[in-house]
């Protein structure tokens, strides 16, 4: 199947390489290389259509790759011309998606979490305007000065402010209200807080490796 041009940074060819690209330049992305089937499970993507993608980007110099048993690693050229131009589309366009598990992962409490809003529907390939911010729903029982020191953190990395509601499992599950009702009415991107340990030289390699 053909991939549709993505809404949030027509630049790139797919979503799906927007969203391989943002794992690789987020903080975490650049601290350590990323297996092929690691990035395909965190793009959502098969893992054919995550291999044409690096490889692509491998050939043009964008990415660098080294072998770790039988997985393949691979990881940004920091020395690339234009890393910092590429980092800016990509972070800019699907960091959020990358960004926010992470700073949310660190915070107890938290049952679940989206982004919805205008980013949310750019990312299911509603036409309209870039956002200007992100908007997230966090439902649970968390402390509300960690949400803000997050909110912070992300507004940080992505470089547009980041807004973090919270509601309780409860009022999310009831969706009495206006706000739940709308917010489960419109697009939302589910985000996974849970992230596997990166690939080191002693882990265990899946069945077969990566090519």
């Amino acid at each position: 199947m053909k991939p549709k041009v993505p809404i949030l940074a027509p630049i790139l060819r797919s979503d799906t390489q927007g969203r391989v690209l943002a794992e690789l330049y987020s903080p975490h992305g650049l601290r350590a290389g990323q297996s092929i089937s690691e990035l395909a499970r965190l793009a959502n993507a098969t893992l054919p259509t995550v291999l044409r993608d690096v490889d692509r980007l491998v050939n043009s110099g964008f990415l660098t790759e080294r072998r770790v048993g039988r997985n393949r690693l691979v990881q940004v050229n920091t020395d690339h011309p234009l890393y910092e131009a590429m980092r800016t589309i990509v972070m800019f366009g699907y960091g959020p998606a990358a960004v926010l598990p992470v700073v949310l992962n660190e915070i107890s409490g938290i049952e679940a979490a989206y982004i919805f809003g205008s980013w949310a529907a750019r990312a299911a390939g509603e036409p309209g305007a870039e956002p200007n911010d992100i908007d997230v729903l966090v439902v649970g029982d968390v402390d509300q000065g960690a949400i803000y020191a997050a909110s912070r953190d992300a507004s940080y990395q992505l470089g547009r402010e980041v807004n973090i509601s919270v509601v309780s499992q409860a009022r999310w599950d009831a969706a009495t209200d206006g706000f739940i009702q709308t917010v489960k009415s419109r697009p939302l991107e589910a985000l996974t807080l849970q992230r596997p340990t990166p690939v080191s030289g002693s882990s265990t390699t899946t069945k077969g490796g990566d090519r």
